[in-house]
């Protein structure tokens, strides 16, 4: 499975997302892209997951027609201590994730 982690989501998560391919948007160079081009370039270069903190983004995008599933982090601050604690949750939640979904973890 194949997770692209969004901009505000410390690229040192990655290494605790163990069994799963994980890219930043910055490393996929998709960095400053609005969210709903982020999740159609996202689907195309073959994510199955968006990971991010980003509350408002399921308000924004209707993702019930999208082909990738969005895992919502919600936690005291994006700092990767505050988010360490939810790791086990999102691997959790990253295996039960559908496309089009919202997943909400924490």
């Amino acid at each position: 499975m194949r997770v692209l982690l969004d901009e505000c989501v410390p690229r040192k998560l990655k290494s605790s997302l163990t069994g799963y391919e994980c890219r930043t948007v910055p490393e996929e160079g998709m960095a400053g892209k609005r969210n709903g081009e982020l999740l159609e370039l996202a689907e195309k270069a073959g994510f199955d997951v968006f990971l991010s903190l980003d509350r408002g983004i399921e308000f924004q995008q209707n993702l019930q027609s999208r082909r990738i599933a969005v895992l919502l982090v919600r936690a005291q601050s994006s700092r990767l201590a505050d988010l360490l604690p939810h790791v086990r949750e999102i691997l959790e939640r990253l295996e039960l994730s559908r496309p089009g979904e919202v997943v909400r973890v924490g």
